[in-house]
C-alpha cells in the first residue's frame, strides 16, 4: 500500500498542479524506476481531473440559469478547471507536436521544432481547433434531452448526468490509451532533456494491466448514467484515435516523445466525446 500511495503522490507530482511538497515529496521521493512504475496510475490522474471537471460542470448547471447556452457556458468553465488544475500540460504536448509535424517533414528537425518552448502558428490552430471541438461537443451533450420517469411521453428534460459522466470517463480513458504507445513505440527524443525517457525505457504488461483496471472502474462508475452500448462506441471511437496518432508519430518521427503522449490525450479525449455524441 505504501508503494502503491508512493508511485500514485508521484503522478500527481509530475502531471497536476496539485502541490506535493515538503516532507511528504520527501517521503514519495524519486526515482526513473519510481516514475516508470508511477505510470500504471495515470488513468487515476485523470480519476482527479475528470471529478473536479464533472464537479464544476455539475455545480454551474445547477447556479446558472436555464438556457440553450448553459451547457456551453458550464463546459467552457469546467475546462479551465481541468487546464488550471494540470498546467495544460496535455495542450503544451498538443501544441508542440503540431508546430514539429506542421513545420517540417523531416522527422530530426520536427523533434528540434518541438523542444521549442514558443508557441507558433501550427500549434495555437491546433489548441483552437482541438479547444473549439471539445466545447462544442460538450455542449451537444450538454444539450440532450431525456424522458421524464412518470410523466407524460411528451415531456423532455435536460439530462443532468450525461456530461459530467462523460467528463469522468473521459479524462480517465484518455490517459490510459497513450500508454500503449510507449508500449509498442521506440522513444525519439532527447535522452538529455525529455523528462518522459524514464518512461519509455521500460512499461511492464502488469504497469498496463493496473492502468487499465483505473479505466475500467471508471467506465463501470460511468454506466450508472451512459449506457453500455454508447460507452462501447465512445471507446471505439478513442481507441481508433488512438491507431491514427501512433500511425502518424511511426510515419513522421519513427516512435514517440512526452509531447506525442500529451497530444494523443487530447486527441483520444475529444474521440470519446464524439463517439459518445454518435452513439447517443
Amino acid at each position: 500500500m505504501s508503494s502503491f500511495l508512493r508511485h500514485f503522490l508521484l503522478a500527481v507530482q509530475f502531471f497536476t498542479r496539485i502541490p506535493v511538497t515538503g516532507t511528504l515529496a520527501a517521503w514519495v521521493g524519486y526515482s526513473p524506476a519510481m516514475l516508470r512504475a508511477s505510470a500504471a496510475h495515470f488513468p487515476g490522474i485523470g480519476w482527479l481531473v475528470g471529478a473536479v471537471a464533472a464537479g464544476v460542470y455539475a455545480l454551474l448547471v445547477a447556479l446558472l440559469p436555464l438556457s440553450l447556452f448553459t451547457p456551453l457556458v458550464a463546459a467552457a468553465l469546467s475546462t479551465v478547471a481541468t487546464v488550471l488544475l494540470t498546467g495544460a500540460f496535455h495542450e503544451d504536448g498538443l501544441a508542440d507536436v503540431s508546430d514539429g509535424l506542421g513545420g517540417s517533414g523531416d522527422a530530426p528537425r520536427a523533434l528540434e521544432i518541438m523542444k521549442d518552448s514558443r508557441v507558433g502558428a501550427f500549434g495555437a490552430l491546433a489548441l483552437v481547433l482541438v479547444l473549439g471541438c471539445k466545447l462544442a461537443l460538450l455542449a451537444l451533450l450538454g444539450s440532450l434531452e431525456t424522458e421524464v420517469p412518470d410523466s407524460d411521453p411528451a415531456t423532455y428534460e435536460l439530462d443532468p448526468w450525461l456530461v459530467p459522466a462523460a467528463l469522468f470517463a473521459a479524462h480517465v480513458v484518455s490517459r490510459g490509451l497513450p500508454l500503449l504507445l510507449i508500449r509498442v513505440l521506440p522513444h525519439v527524443g532527447d535522452p538529455a532533456t525529455s523528462k518522459s525517457k524514464p518512461l519509455a525505457d521500460q512499461i511492464t504488461l502488469g504497469s498496463l494491466g493496473a492502468a487499465f483496471l483505473w479505466c475500467f472502474m471508471a467506465l463501470a462508475l460511468a454506466s450508472y448514467a451512459l449506457d453500455a452500448i454508447t460507452l462501447i462506441a465512445a471507446c471505439s471511437f478513442a481507441v481508433i484515435a488512438l491507431l491514427w496518432m501512433g500511425r502518424l508519430f511511426t510515419r513522421r518521427l519513427g516512435g514517440f516523445t512526452g509531447d506525442c503522449l500529451g497530444a494523443t490525450q487530447q486527441v483520444c479525449e475529444i474521440a470519446f466525446y464524439l463517439g459518445l455524441a454518435v452513439g447517443l
